[in-house]
């Protein structure tokens, strides 16, 4: 089984991370793409971070109806700094016969050699790197790192300005799935 591991905080998710996804799937055959929400970030610290049991129900509503997405709590139910490498130890652990593609973006896989136990990562699974509109071709300073390039859907939609957008009111329709903006809505997120 082939299985793309898609972490981030999603915070919250939008059409960007699904387009990404489902790029990513197609264009390497994978069997699932698992979304994992991140408890807590290490590497960068959103000023706005909903509640993970939140970002966590927002997935599962973006993914509904795709039987080659899912989405798993793990780093939500271990708690603290989510780490890649801890992750992936616990998936391959128990998946042992399946091959992990971890997909990311360019300004992640710059950073690659500084995430915790970047030698060890690198032995668990190959990079999918999204290179996003405008960006260059980012270059792997970590030894072993095997990395597929993907160019997929141009897309700008971050999180960050759909929270802005939501912080002064102004609508998220088409960036967000209807499921995930009725629930931003009904629970008064990033207001």
């Amino acid at each position: 089984m082939k299985l793309g591991i898609f972490g981030g905080t999603f915070n919250p998710v939008h059409l960007g991370h699904l387009l990404i996804a489902e790029d990513a799937a197609e264009a390497f055959k994978l069997d699932r793409v698992v979304f994992v929400p991140s408890a807590t970030p290490p590497h960068k610290r959103p000023r706005v971070l909903a509640p993970a049991a939140h970002r966590v129900r927002m997935v599962k509503l973006a993914i509904q109806g795709n039987s080659r997405f899912t989405c798993s709590d793990i780093e939500v139910r271990r708690g603290g700094p989510s780490y890649s490498v801890e992750t992936l130890r616990h998936l391959r652990a128990a998946m042992p016969r399946a091959q992990f593609y971890f997909i990311i973006g360019t300004d992640s896989l710059r950073e690659l050699h500084r995430w915790k136990e970047a030698p060890d990562l690198v032995k668990l699974c190959e990079f999918i790197c999204l290179t996003r509109p405008g960006e260059r071709v980012a270059r792997c300073r970590l030894r072993g790192a095997r990395v597929r390039r993907l160019t997929g859907h141009p897309t700008d939609v971050s999180s960050t300005d759909i929270r802005n957008r939501l912080a002064r009111g102004a609508t998220i329709r088409y960036l967000v799935p209807d499921a995930v903006r009725r629930y931003i809505e009904r629970h008064r997120l990033y207001r």
